[in-house]
């Protein structure tokens, strides 16, 4: 009923392909989010992929049969310094240009911030943040429809350029291209004092915005202290890897938002994150289990 995926990194850090692809057999993804360079000991730098390197990695996870359902090059198209940002501009191109032969479509990145680590700084919602970020889009767009991939990017509230469910809607009109696509993180939009509405509600009005867009979605949890939303925590139950809540250990409507998905995006790939070794099988259990009570 879903096709549920991870993301690599989560499961495997320094490995050769063979080794990362063996590690995630024990999970039984449908898909993976695969950032090269987060995963994968020996990853080309800027300017080394090829076509032979695309097709190895292919060519193990077939043996598995995992796909790659997102190439995770997750870059600050707003980066201050303009040399840098031509640097990952460029790095992001060259996924662009290799992602059919890795047999994915979607290269993903976030939005970016004002800070080069992409952490809150209050000019990012200036007009002429998000210019700066639609002239690195623009570049962007055009080298991925000469090479018939496509751009998915990811909003975050309160902190990052496109930070929600409007930014991302006025984006997707500014652009009308097939090669612009969305990674729709449900907890990434909730701002950090929380929702003003139901959260059933909250996931029809981006869907009712950028829908059709949507090309995967991330899954994790979240919860509210103290009017403050939080990702965060030590709770056994949550990754002990990283310490964010996987998806089913918080307070996220799952019921609301698989019957959405399943009605609206039906076999979309929806890609665990936050969660790790401890809380993986858990995380894809649950989304399975929620999804069945919803059919």
């Amino acid at each position: 009923m879903l096709q549920i995926g991870l993301r690599a990194h989560d499961y495997g850090t320094n490995v050769t392909i063979e080794e990362l692809a063996q590690i995630l057999d024990n999970y039984k993804p449908d898909s993976i989010q695969l950032a090269l360079a987060k995963a994968l000991r020996g990853a080309p730098i800027p300017g080394g992929l090829s076509p032979a390197y695309a097709r190895k990695i292919r060519q193990v996870l077939n043996k598995y049969n995992i796909s790659i359902a997102v190439l995770g090059c997750y870059i600050n198209p707003i980066h201050p310094d303009p040399d840098i940002r031509e640097k990952q501009l460029y790095s992001f191109e060259e996924h662009l240009r290799y992602a059919r032969d890795f047999d994915c479509a979607l290269v993903g990145t976030e939005t970016g911030s004002c800070n080069a680590d992409c952490s809150f700084h209050p000019d990012t919602q200036k007009d002429a943040s998000f210019d700066l970020l639609c002239r690195s889009l623009e570049r962007l767009i055009t080298t991925a429809e000469k090479c018939g991939s496509a751009i998915a990017i990811e909003a975050v509230a309160d902190i990052h350029t496109v930070c929600s469910i409007e930014k991302m809607a006025l984006v997707l009109k500014r652009f009308a291209s097939p090669a612009l696509k969305v990674i729709y993180d449900p907890v990434n939009l909730i701002p950090g004092t929380g929702l003003a509405e139901t959260q059933k509600d909250f996931f029809a009005r981006a869907f009712e915005a950028f829908g059709d867009k949507i090309a995967a979605i991330h899954a994790k949890d979240f919860r509210m202290e103290n009017s403050q939303l939080k990702q965060c925590s030590q709770l056994k139950q949550c990754s002990i890897k990283n310490g964010r809540y996987s998806a089913g250990t918080g307070e996220m409507d799952y019921p609301s938002l698989l019957g959405l998905i399943m009605k609206q995006k039906p076999q979309i790939d929806i890609l665990l994150e936050d969660t790790g070794p401890e809380t993986g099988k858990q995380a894809m259990e649950f989304l399975r289990k929620t999804a069945l009570l919803q059919a």
